[in-house]
């Protein structure tokens, strides 16, 4: 029977693009947010005697082409890279029922490949170890660490590991170095899909260009970033910082499952999402719909990731579903969701039927 994962979206509540290292990527500083808008994965293991060695087929219920049904999907990648670090073998059927837009800021590959090891595991009754514990069960893979885990993960993507957290999450380095934040309330929010997609690799490229840091390639990495790029990456870690003392008790750092102030403390630490400075000037459109985001009377709005997805955060379920409901009259796909806290992500994300 196949195992059914939810694969939950997040949002960027800010992101700040600093240097360009030498393998090309670029040093980040989010916090990721996970909402309750979602695709859903099915994971199918055949492990009888006609599937043996391994193979990966990839299903996919929707008619965008854009949805890779080959090597180059994340959950293809996910699937072999498990199977292969398992030491598993069987036929891995995975099912893709698309809810969330490609392209739309929202993590949707990364979601589902994390939602394709968790489904996978489970297939395989595969269980974490604790430490450093290796061993290997007749007939069974092998358990792996919680670091095994993650690692896999990053190779996927950088944002992957995210999703094996939930919650609000601070990411930083090319944003797969997470560390788990104190859980902010739910909160009420309005998220606008446009039919147009943004390419991430297209808007770092953009930045490079905007910032000069392409035409300089053998420039240190402290200047690659016009404006003092590093500079701006201190400043928002001090930010963050001042939010988290802020929202502890007695000034001790704030702890995960914790109880901190909201999403409005943090906006208002000044906040905001570097790529709205190059994905806007090349996409008007997108700067359109966050002004009607705030026409609607969001508390905040932004870009989430590099785009296109935009949204904003509403003082409550019924001034969320109002904005949506006005937005959809101006022929825009807006929706009324809410934020997941950790717990709520990862008791939402199974139980779903197959």
């Amino acid at each position: 029977m196949a195992i059914a994962v939810r694969s939950f979206a997040k949002i960027n509540v800010g992101l700040y693009i600093g240097a360009r290292r030498a393998n090309g990527f670029h040093d980040l500083r989010t916090v990721y947010q996970t909402i309750a808008l979602h695709d859903v994965i099915r994971v199918n293991v055949d492990r009888s005697k006609q599937a043996r060695g391994r193979s990966i087929e990839i299903e996919c219920k929707c008619d965008d082409p854009r949805v890779p049904l080959d090597s180059s999907n994340t959950c293809y990648s996910m699937a072999a890279l498990l199977m292969e670090a398992l030491g598993a073998e069987g036929k891995v059927t995975i099912e893709i029922e698309k809810r969330l837009p490609v392209q739309g800021g929202l993590g949707a590959a990364s979601s589902n490949a994390v939602a394709t090891m968790l489904g996978l595991e489970k297939a395989l009754g595969v269980r974490l170890a604790a430490g450093l514990q290796r061993e290997r069960r007749r007939g069974k893979p092998r358990l792996y660490t919680e670091a095994e885990r993650l690692r896999i993960a990053a190779q996927v993507g950088s944002d992957l590991p995210v999703f094996l957290v939930g919650g609000t999450v601070l990411g930083v380095g090319r944003g797969e170095e997470v560390y788990p934040l104190a859980d902010l309330p739910a909160t009420p929010l309005v998220v606008v899909t446009p039919e147009v997609g943004v390419s991430t690799p297209r808007a770092f490229a953009e930045w490079d260009a905007w910032t000069g840091a392409g035409a300089r390639p053998h420039t240190s990495p402290a200047e690659l970033t016009h404006s003092g790029g590093s500079d701006r990456l201190f400043e928002v870690g001090c930010a963050l910082s001042a939010w988290l003392r802020g929202n502890s008790h007695a000034g001790a750092p704030a702890k995960a499952g914790g109880r901190a102030g909201n999403l409005s403390d943090l906006v208002r630490a000044g906040i905001e999402n570097d790529f709205e400075r190059v994905v806007f000037s090349q996409l008007p459109e997108l700067r359109d719909i966050k002004r009607a985001l705030e026409r609607a009377g969001s508390r905040y709005a932004s870009l989430s990731g590099s785009g296109s997805t935009l949204y904003g955060l509403f003082e409550s379920a019924a001034s969320a579903a109002t904005a949506a409901k006005r937005l959809q009259g101006q022929g825009l796909k807006a929706i009324a969701t809410r934020t997941l806290t950790r717990r709520q992500y990862w008791n939402r994300s199974r139980g779903v039927g197959s």
